[in-house]
C-alpha cells in the first residue's frame, strides 16, 4: 500500500508538513468510544498531515459514523474493545508495514492538543539522537487537572525512575513520538493490552539503547466532553506487576549487562583509572564500596548478589560502581576458586580435616556432607577480605587521591 499523499497545508503549517514527511512521520490515533472529541482531534491533525493510522478499538457509540466522513486516512477496526495497549500494537505494525520510521499518538479523547505536533517534530529536527522517544509533559503538578490522574502520574513516575534512573516528569501521557523504525525489533509482552502498554515499550526503549525525554505540552481535561477508560485499581495493578517484573530484570541482567558493557567499551585499565580511581567520592567511600563488593561477593548467597549488593549500595550511599565491580568476585571462572577458599577456611576455623581440592571442587564434589565448613568459611572470609581489602583499598584511595593534593596559588 503506498504511503498517503500529502494535500496542500496552509504556510502557516507548510514546515510542519514538510518535516513529517521528511522523516517519515505518521500521526497514530487509538480510539475507543470518543465521539464527542473524535472529529474535533482528526480535524486538527489533518491541518498538519494526511499521513494518519487510526485505530477503533471496538467503539460502540457514533465513532463509525463519523469515521466514515474521513476516507483520506487508514483506518483499523477491531471488533471488539482490546485495550489502548493492543491498539497501539496494532498500529504500530501497520504503520511499519506502510514503510513509516516514526509515530506521534494522541489520544482522541480533547485531552491533547494537536497544535502541539510541531514541538514533537522539532525536537526530534533538532535531537543529533534520532533514536528518540519523546513523551508529552503535562505539568501535573501545575495544571489544572484532576486530583487522580495526577496521583497515578505520580505513582507511576516514580516507578518508572526505580527501573530506569530516568527522571521523567510525566510517564503516561498518550501524547509521544516513537521511533518506530527503532522499536520494531523489540518484543512486548502479548498480555499488556492495556494502559501498562505505555510503561513498557518506555522501558524496553530505554534498555535497548532508545533515547527518552519529556517535551512540554499543553492538556485539556473537559469533564462534560472526556471520556476516561482509565481504570485505577485495575489499570495501576497491571502497571505494578509489570514494574516489579521489569526491577527483577533491571538487577539481574540489565545492571550487570551494562557494567560489562562499559568494560569491555572502555578496556579494564581505563575502567580502573576512570570508574574507581578516578571517582569523585571520598577515599572512605570508595573503599567502603570495596569493602561491600567485596563481602556480598564472597557471602553464599548465590543468585541473589547483584541485587543485595547494588539494594545495599545505594541504601548506604555507596558508589554504585565499585561496590558491583568488586561483588563480580564470584563470576562464574572464579567459583571454584572462592569455593576452594570458603570450604579451606571454614575447616580451618571448626578445626576439622581439610581435603577439599580443587580437582575436587570441580569434579564430584559433595556438597551435602561440607555446607557446614562451607557456611562458615564463607562468612569468614567474607568479613575478613572486606576488613582487609577494604583497608588496603583505602591506602591507594588516599594515595591517589588528587583532591587531597591542591596546589600552589
Amino acid at each position: 500500500m503506498k504511503l498517503p499523499e500529502q494535500h496542500i497545508m496552509q504556510p502557516k503549517y507548510l514546515e510542519t508538513t514538510q518535516k513529517l514527511k521528511q522523516y517519515n512521520c505518521c500521526v497514530l490515533i487509538p480510539t475507543y468510544n470518543n465521539y464527542k472529541t473524535l472529529k474535533r482531534v482528526l480535524d486538527g491533525v489533518l491541518e498538519y498531515t494526511d499521513a494518519v493510522v487510526l485505530v477503533n478499538d471496538g467503539s460502540t457509540d457514533e465513532t463509525l459514523q463519523i469515521l466514515s466522513r474521513y476516507p483520506q486516512i487508514e483506518q483499523i477496526h477491531i471488533n471488539k474493545n482490546q485495550g489502548k495497549g493492543y491498539a497501539l500494537k496494532k498500529g504500530f505494525k501497520h504503520a511499519v508495514s506502510f514503510g513509516f520510521d516514526y509515530a506521534i499518538t494522541l489520544d482522541s479523547d480533547g485531552q491533547h492538543f494537536p497544535s502541539d505536533i510541531p514541538i514533537f517534530i522539532n525536537a526530534l529536527d533538532t535531537s543529533k539522537n534520532k533514536n528518540l522517544l519523546l513523551i508529552g509533559d503535562r505539568k501535573m503538578n501545575e495544571s489544572d487537572v484532576l486530583a487522580q490522574s495526577r496521583k497515578g502520574n505520580n505513582v507511576s513516575s516514580f516507578w518508572v525512575r526505580a527501573v530506569t534512573d530516568l527522571e521523567l516528569h510525566d510517564t503516561q501521557s498518550g501524547f509521544r513520538l516513537y521511533p518506530i523504525k527503532y522499536l520494531k525489533e523489540l518484543s512486548f509482552f502479548r498480555n499488556t493490552k492495556k494502559f501498562e502498554f505505555e510503561v513498557e515499550v518506555l522501558v524496553k526503549a530505554h534498555w535497548a539503547g532508545t533515547l527518552v525525554k519529556n517535551v512540554p505540552i499543553k492538556v485539556l481535561y473537559d469533564l462534560d466532553e472526556r471520556v476516561s477508560h482509565f481504570r485505577p485499581f485495575m489499570d495501576i495493578a497491571r502497571i505494578t506487576i509489570l514494574i516489579i517484573w521489569f526491577l527483577i530484570v533491571k538487577y539481574f541482567y540489565i545492571r550487570p549487562r551494562d557494567f560489562f558493557r562499559k568494560v569491555k567499551q572502555m578496556g579494564l585499565r581505563q575502567f580502573l583509572r576512570e570508574e574507581v580511581l578516578g571517582s569523585n567520592d571520598s577515599p572512605e567511600k570508595k573503599a567502603l564500596s570495596v569493602a561491600l563488593g567485596l563481602f556480598i561477593g564472597l557471602s553464599p548467597l548465590w543468585g541473589f548478589h547483584t541485587v543485595i549488593v547494588i539494594f545495599l549500595a545505594i541504601a548506604l550511599k555507596l558508589n554504585k560502581v565499585i561496590a558491583f565491580a568488586f561483588s563480580n568476585i564470584s563470576l562464574p571462572p572464579f567459583i571454584p576458586f572462592v569455593f576452594l577458599a570458603s570450604l579451606t577456611t571454614g575447616y580451618w576455623v571448626l578445626g576439622q580435616k581439610n581435603e577439599a581440592t580443587l580437582a575436587s571442587v570441580t569434579d564430584n564434589f559433595e556438597v551435602i556432607t561440607s555446607l557446614k565448613a562451607y557456611f562458615v568459611g564463607s562468612i569468614v572470609l567474607s568479613v575478613g577480605a572486606a576488613l582487609i581489602l577494604g583497608s588496603l583499598s583505602y591506602l591507594c584511595f588516599y594515595l591517589f587521591d588528587t583532591k587531597r593534593i591542591q596546589p600552589d596559588g
